[in-house]
């Protein structure tokens, strides 16, 4: 084997050189599919507790005003949701309880938007809905 480099596939069928490389591309190709699925789902939950914390925060917001001007507890939720990058959905008003559902649209990659929805509830200690 005169002339050959060093190492050169000695006593390997010519139909398996290059297989090494197809099985590389195959490896970097399953990588980058789940490196991308964890990205989207990971935009998925924090676009999911954004919008628990925005009906969160309305709902709170709606519950302080019931006691002092009922008319006008669903109009500080909107105000409070829309702080919070998020669109009021729904505000009810029930003895003292409020009961807010949200909505935050977001982008995925690839497969493009998406919304993220959540809904609370909050009223004085004891109270109930």
């Amino acid at each position: 084997m005169r002339g050959s480099p060093a190492g050169a596939d000695v006593g390997r069928p010519a139909r398996e050189r290059g297989s090494a490389t197809i099985w590389s591309i195959t490896l970097m190709a399953v990588v980058w599919l789940a490196a991308m699925v964890v990205v989207q789902v990971g935009l998925a939950r924090v676009a999911r507790h954004r919008a628990q914390s925005a009906a969160d925060l309305a709902a709170l917001g709606a519950a302080r005003w019931t006691l002092a001007d009922p008319g006008e507890a669903c109009g500080r939720a909107q105000v409070i949701a829309v702080a919070n990058y998020a669109s009021l959905r729904s505000c009810t008003i029930s003895e003292s309880v409020a009961e807010v559902a949200v909505s935050i649209r977001f982008e995925v990659p690839l497969l493009g938007t998406a919304t993220a929805v959540a809904s609370a509830t909050a009223g004085p200690a004891g109270a109930t809905a």
